[in-house]
């Protein structure tokens, strides 16, 4: 007997209809999840793709990596969405058989080489290891095979005619969660720094005046893709291949992690150019900080410095003081100081705790009495005139009420294509239902 006999033996059984309608859900969800995560937070996706390129050789290639990202986001929502519903049911299967072709392997690699510590298969709301990514992907490749045999053995919810409005809404929905994303800031913000998050956790210590030692501090070094903790007594040689990674302050009440207002994150540190940490002075307890993000110093553009400067100004005259940080060298920092005749400090931030505080190059983050307040692009913030409220200035960006309205709008789009669709249907069940004998 063939597998083909044995398809179509089975296939219109009610558990095995059952069982398809949960594998669309489940697999579908799985692609909507990704792809959302991956929509919400473009920039986050594309310093992962960044990542892959470099650690695959392909470094020419990441001039492309923001036009991947989105699509790579629109595909996985838009395809995630054809499988929940059941529409375009022979394509959208082996679509997705074409895509776990690829992503599939990929992962294996990933698992086997650790050559990228984190997959960002669901952006920053879900982190999985390699290994558990990859099983989770063998996992999702037997459930897109399942459908490509049983998926037609249940009808869409929407009919054939409509289906291209639903995948429209679809891509309308996603590449406008990612437009606010990356022009403003993530609608949903999964990353340890959300608003509202202190960025000292030991205040009461900061604000005694007591002063810090290295003694105080744990070190964290890497070697072969392993941290260690170490003191200041028992320091690695760099030279055996250790790598420093960060530190935190020994006496804070939860070691590494800070929880605050539910809230964890690893604190951040600032250096100046003598490697001192200044993070106390810039961010401590009665304090007012606007801190200027450059992730990318050489590329934020001659152009952004007239905003910027526009913006200190402003933040003087409103008693706050303003605070550049970038991971860039001296050399860089000395040469946008010289072309945007900058007047407020710059000091060094860690790459990718830069990169987590704020999205983009630059990014605006207000920071009150340690904690954060409002953050944002420097391009979507409007012109600044004196004399400002800092606390405001961000009060037209409501990320939560900016995501119901588009999910809102979202969820009505398909509703009104299902009733256009279905709607003949309810009609000729009510009016043209057979008749009882009599």
């Amino acid at each position: 007997m063939t597998i083909k006999a044995i398809v179509n033996a089975i296939k219109y059984e009610r558990w095995c209809r059952v069982l398809t309608v949960l594998m669309r859900l489940t697999v579908g969800g799985v692609f909507i999840f990704s792809g959302f995560t991956k929509g919400v937070d473009p920039w986050g996706s594309c310093y992962k793709i960044t990542d892959y390129l470099n650690a695959m050789g392909l470094g020419e290639w990441t001039g492309l990596a923001l036009l991947l990202a989105a699509s790579l986001a629109a595909l996985e929502f838009m395809l995630g969405i054809a499988i929940a519903v059941g529409a375009y049911r022979r394509s959208a299967p082996w679509l997705a058989l074409l895509v776990m072709i690829v992503l599939t392997p990929l992962t294996l690699w990933l698992a086997v080489t650790g050559a990228v510590a984190d997959c960002g298969c669901f952006g920053d709301a879900l982190h999985l290891s390699n290994w558990a990514t990859f099983g989770k992907n063998v996992l999702l490749l037997l459930g897109v095979i399942y459908l490509l045999l049983f998926n037609t053995s249940v009808r869409s919810v929407f009919g054939p005619a409509v289906q291209w409005m639903v995948m429209a809404a679809s891509f309308a929905f996603v590449m406008a969660v990612a437009y606010y994303g990356y022009f403003t800031q993530p609608l949903i913000d999964y990353r340890p720094y959300p608003i509202g998050t202190r960025l000292l956790a030991d205040t009461a210590m900061q604000e005694s005046g007591d002063e810090e030692s290295d003694d105080d501090f744990i070190f964290i070094y890497s070697k072969d893709g392993q941290e260690h903790e170490f003191t200041i007594d028992s320091l690695p040689d760099e030279a055996d291949g250790w790598e420093y990674v960060t530190r935190y302050h020994a006496r804070r009440p939860h070691g590494k992690v800070i929880i605050q207002n539910g809230n964890a994150n690893n604190g951040i540190a600032i250096m100046d150019e003598d490697g001192n940490d200044v993070t106390i002075d810039v961010l401590g307890a009665n304090r007012r900080t606007l801190l200027l993000l450059f992730p990318d110093l050489p590329h934020v553009g001659a152009m952004n410095s007239f905003a910027l400067n526009e913006l200190t100004d402003a933040a003087l005259v409103a008693d706050a003081q303003v605070v550049g940080l970038t991971p860039a060298d001296t050399h860089e920092i000395e040469q946008w100081q010289d072309i945007s005749m900058a007047d407020y400090p710059i000091y060094n931030m860690d790459d990718s705790e830069l990169k987590t505080l704020a999205r983009g190059n630059p990014a605006v983050v207000y920071v009150e009495d340690g904690v954060i307040r409002w953050k944002r692009t420097l391009s979507s913030m409007d012109s600044v005139e004196q004399p400002i409220e800092l606390s405001a200035m961000s009060d037209d960006y409501d990320q939560d009420a900016i995501m119901g309205r588009l999910m809102l709008a979202y969820l009505a789009a398909l509703a009104v294509i299902l009733m256009i669709n279905r709607s003949h249907l309810v009609v000729k069940h009510i009016f043209f239902k057979k008749k009882p004998k009599q």
